[in-house]
């Protein structure tokens, strides 16, 4: 079955970012000239994704209204004769089906992709997260559809990080690699949640790019909450994988953390350095500073 259904867990306080937070949602922070959130939806629509779902919180307005229609500042850049920023504008609109579902206490990860199962149905279906910006040549979401494609099972986006980072991370286990797909496959043998350093199985580190089957919802509604009362994704997948195989890959891209301050930081500069129509005079503007 094609995975064409994408949820983009979106409920989240961002207190990382306050004061900028408090009355914006972290998703509509914005990298150069487009929120955060737009960047993944646009990877899920590029990968074939036809129905994206956002999982929001009563905070999270900005960010319907943001994929929403415009009437008025549709007519103002028609008036002013604004072409380019009008097709701008309306690709926000026509990107894909999007859907909301409300997510009212913030019970972790693992909750908030349980919210979208009456509009995912018994289908494979894609989870981003926004936070995690990844630029690759191939839509990363699209490289885990492909494997999925010829897998048939769950599959999940790693990444190698040093052993003293894995306690920042999911990390997963794995057996022995894959033949397929230039030896970035591995078939997952259990995966732990955020393990000190010393401890952690590998260092793959799960980032924010998931293909599941709806098998994950059975373990979701069974997975009893963790540390802070959250029901935890990881959790589930490591139940689901005593009855399904599951996959990890390691994505080919580049990715920025930009849940986090300095990554935010490190993404604006170099989403601008890549931009042809700012790059190379923002690059010298940047050789002036006393660094």
């Amino acid at each position: 079955m094609r995975v064409r259904k994408a949820v983009f867990p979106a409920a989240g306080w961002g207190t990382r970012f306050l004061p900028a937070t408090k009355a914006q949602p972290k998703e509509m922070l914005p990298l150069v000239d487009k929120p955060i959130i737009q960047y993944a939806v646009e990877e899920a629509v590029a990968a074939g994704i036809e129905q994206v779902i956002i999982v929001t919180s009563s905070q999270k307005r900005a960010i319907e209204d943001h994929f929403d229609l415009s009437f008025e500042l549709e007519r103002l850049l028609e008036d002013k004769g604004e072409i380019e920023k009008l097709r701008q504008v309306r690709h926000i609109s026509d990107l894909a089906q999007i859907a909301y579902v409300r997510q009212k206490e913030q019970l972790g990860l693992g909750h908030a992709v349980l919210m979208a199962k009456d509009l995912i149905g018994h289908e494979p279906f894609a989870v981003l997260l926004p936070d995690d910006v990844l630029v690759a040549e191939r839509p990363a979401i699209g490289q885990l559809i492909h494997v999925y494609q010829q897998t048939h099972s769950s599959v999940i986006a790693v990444s190698q990080v040093s052993e003293a980072e894995t306690s920042r991370y999911g990390i997963v286990g794995t057996a022995s690699a894959e033949d397929g797909e230039k030896g970035r496959l591995h078939r997952m043998t259990h995966i732990v949640e955020k393990p000190a350093p010393g401890t952690a199985p590998s260092t793959l580190a799960v980032i924010g790019r998931y293909v599941l089957t709806p098998k994950i919802f059975d373990k979701l509604e069974q997975t009893q909450r963790g540390a802070g009362g959250e029901i935890q994704l990881t959790d589930a997948i490591e139940a689901l994988m005593e009855e399904q195989s599951v996959y990890a890959y390691e994505f080919e891209g580049v990715r920025y953390d930009a849940g986090t301050t300095m990554g935010w930081l490190k993404a604006t500069v170099e989403l601008a350095l890549n931009r042809a129509d700012l790059g190379a005079e923002f690059r010298e503007h940047l050789k002036t500073l006393d660094l």
